[in-house]
């Protein structure tokens, strides 16, 4: 399908085990090479030390806790994400306030359109 996202590495931090697949399904047709998840925020920062991601996207509410966190530590590398919320008053971007928001129940072309809109860095391809 789309290649989007084309040898690309992502990582999803959500909770809901059924919101995973339904993402991970469509970034592999966005052409990802790889999607990581985490559904805690200790777990989520284990992985960004360990890992190198091109791309993020991360539900505001992890359990009750706060991802500010985790959205630090990709910020802090470099890492472009997206926020995913299925709450509708949220005061979510206190640290990040030009951060894309994508509202949950979402379709492929609203995960499109978001991706879209990040600055993803390009990817070095090696000579054959």
């Amino acid at each position: 399908m789309d290649e989007l996202l084309c040898g690309r590495r992502a990582l999803v931090v959500e909770v809901e085990m059924l919101i995973v697949m339904m993402i991970e399904d469509m970034l592999a047709d966005l052409g990802c090479k790889s999607v990581t998840s985490a559904a805690t925020v200790d777990e989520a920062l284990a992985l960004i030390g360990a890992q190198a991601f091109d791309v993020a996207l991360l539900d505001m509410n992890l359990g009750g806790n706060d991802s500010g966190p985790v959205a630090e530590a990709l910020s802090a590398r470099g890492v472009p994400f997206a926020y995913s919320t299925g709450n509708t008053s949220q005061n979510i971007r206190n640290g990040n306030p030009d951060s894309l928001v994508l509202k949950k129940p979402f379709r492929f072309e609203d995960l499109v359109a978001i991706l879209n809109c990040l600055k993803l860095a390009p990817i070095e391809r090696k000579a054959r």
